[in-house]
């Protein structure tokens, strides 16, 4: 069955619920009992063997647990003789039997249903005689690894929150990430690693600090293992949504993960991995969400522990949290010696630009920066997010820069590299298409300077569109037509992005218009600055700031002068100036020409309508 069509199946139970339930209600009923059902189905072949195992350690007074686990060929089991089929066939006990069958399972199990609040959700059923009806609907319903891979049954987890998201009223993005970006940050991460090609036998962290449903991790995954099925890819993450993390604590629980890498929890108030370093990390922190509720903690730890904590490099304004998770995963980095570390981050446009010099976002900018962990930046399609139409970026930062990256950022406008849905999911439009995956990860392996070529022919129509090295032509010129040109990817000098801002000062002048001086101490004899007068400049890293002042601000103002204690350094990353390109205006003719003809249609209109 395709993965949509069980999505909306499974969501078919919402018809039974209607009425005594809120809509906003639907999805933990339903999210619950689909992790339930896919449990049964997953332990289903190994049930009696888990069962024999158990009756032969307790019969020799052995703790059976380590043995019920590798009977059930899984890293969970359940250890009761009833199973969601036999459940329903006692219709009288069924909410006691439900209950026991729960509490059968191994503890990390349990506490997957105690975050869905299990039982509660069961008395209620009870409370409105839909517990039989709706257990009943689960036990038939096909989720069986034979018939639903893994991978599909995350994305019917998926598709299952965005329909709750839809109902409530609530922000699906908020749990989960577009397949279509996961895969594109996940072949940015890995394509620079050889160790990881067909053939080598190595082992891998990767971790998430926002890990929602799990769906990052999950697509890592199972990228390594169709590149190397020799590899192992060991998953940790953290998540504060209770429902999220049950279904990515089941899903890694399936998938054979140590459950116990997977931490509840406020990331950037109470780090779960408080000593851990990773080789790869992925995380799409939510866009533009405060963090007041964790202020305290955050600005505590920035005060004492400096950078020997997370937050050295400073600290961005409340109403934005997204750089502090930015900087959470640069202390997860493995250091150099030990191999080092990639990791790619969703942020919106925000944490490029915001904040002048000296502010908490440009000295965090000013520290990846001038420390060169910066790869690269991929401007993504608008509308690409579930519960957001603006504009997004992935940033991709190392420890570990290849030699002919170091000292450089490459910048990626993927912004067009997209097409349209075939039905929108909230605000989700466009998705990036296969092709466009294709052209980033080529243009950032090869790390590369490139430009689309838009074709068009004799007519002025566009007739299609490749990509094109720098210095190159269009290998598909029309006759008689054009190609137009705009930058694709671009590298740039770390130093591109900073700036100094100097503060310019004019003397203070009294009635006669004689400049006034100091009296005292060092100013004594100095000229006195006019507050009023008082400007500021940007001057970009790249140029000597007298030969600026010199030449932008001498001619004017004669009698300026730098105060260099004022002196800042700021950065900032002006990505879409970058990629600016100028449309010059139609000729004066042509505009004059359609015009005139617009005017003949309103015409010969009002001569209709009057005759």
């Amino acid at each position: 069955m395709p993965q949509s069509d069980l999505s909306n199946l499974i969501w078919s139970v919402a018809d039974l619920l209607r009425g005594d339930y809120r809509q906003s209600e639907y999805g933990r009923v339903i999210l619950a009992f689909t992790v339930l059902r896919r449990l049964d189905c997953v332990l289903a072949p190994t049930k009696q063997a888990v069962l024999d195992t158990q009756e032969k350690m307790l019969a020799q007074d052995l703790p059976p647990d380590r043995f019920m686990r590798r009977a059930s060929g899984t890293s969970f089991y359940n250890g009761s003789t009833l199973d969601l089929s036999k459940i329903i066939g006692d219709q009288d006990n069924i909410a006691t039997n439900l209950q026991t069958y729960v509490d059968a399972f191994s503890p990390e199990v349990r506490d997957v249903f105690e975050r869905f609040n299990f039982t509660e959700a069961v008395d209620r059923l009870v409370k409105n005689k839909l517990l039989y009806m709706v257990t009943e609907k689960f036990a038939g319903f096909p989720l069986h690894p034979d018939q639903v891979t893994n991978a599909q049954m995350g994305l019917v987890f998926e598709e299952l929150i965005r329909k709750f998201a839809e109902a409530s009223n609530d922000t699906a993005g908020e749990h989960f990430t577009p397949r279509e970006v996961i895969r594109l940050m996940v072949n940015l991460l890995f394509i620079e690693d050889d160790d990881i090609r067909p053939g080598n036998n190595v082992v891998r962290t990767i971790y998430d600090p926002t890990a929602g449903t799990g769906g990052m991790l999950s697509v890592a995954d199972e990228y390594l293992m169709e590149h190397n099925p020799d590899a192992a890819l060991t998953m940790y993450g953290q998540e504060l949504n209770d429902m999220s993390y049950a279904i990515c604590k089941a899903d890694m629980l399936i998938k054979g993960q140590d459950v116990r890498n997977i931490i509840a929890g406020n990331t950037l108030s109470d780090d779960g991995h408080p000593d851990a370093k990773f080789d790869y990390m992925l995380s799409n922190p939510p866009f533009g969400v405060e963090w007041k509720k964790v202020q305290k903690e955050v600005q505590q730890e920035h005060k004492v522990q400096g950078f020997n904590g997370r937050f050295g490099p400073g600290l961005p304004r409340v109403s934005d949290g997204s750089l502090l998770f930015l900087m959470h995963l640069l202390s997860k980095m493995r250091p150099l010696k030990d191999g080092g570390s990639r990791f790619g981050i969703v942020l919106n446009g925000s944490p490029l630009f915001t904040g002048g010099a000296g502010s908490g976002e440009s000295e965090i900018r000013r520290h990846v920066l001038e420390s060169d962990l910066v790869e690269a930046i991929i401007g993504l399609p608008t509308d690409l997010f579930y519960n957001t139409g603006i504009a997004t970026y992935v940033w991709i930062l190392s420890n570990k820069k290849p030699e002919h990256r170091k000292g450089k950022v490459q910048l990626i406008d993927a912004s067009s590299l997209w097409q349209k849905m075939r039905k929108s999911l909230g605000s989700k439009r466009r998705e990036i298409s296969e092709e466009g995956i294709g052209i980033v990860t080529r243009l950032f392996g090869e790390c590369i300077e490139a430009q689309m070529a838009t074709l068009i022919d004799a007519e002025g129509k566009e007739i299609g569109q490749e990509v094109v090295e720098a210095g190159q032509a269009a290998r598909r010129a029309p006759e008689g037509g054009k190609v137009k040109l705009r930058p694709l990817s671009m590298l740039l000098p770390n130093k591109a992005f900073g700036y100094r801002q100097i503060s310019v000062e004019r003397p203070l002048r009294d009635e006669d218009g004689n400049v006034v001086v100091g009296t005292r101490g060092k100013q004594k004899g100095q000229p006195q600055p006019d507050s009023a007068l008082r400007d500021t400049e940007i001057v970009p890293l790249t140029e000597d700031v007298q030969a600026y002042f010199d030449r932008e601000v001498k001619p004017h103002a004669p009698d300026a002068w730098i105060d260099e204690s004022k002196t800042k350094t700021g950065y900032e990353i002006p990505f879409n100036r970058h990629f600016y390109v100028f449309e010059p205006p139609r000729e004066l003719a042509e505009i004059d020409a359609d015009l005139s003809e617009v005017t003949k249609n309103i015409q010969r209109m009002l001569v209709e309508l009057a005759g």
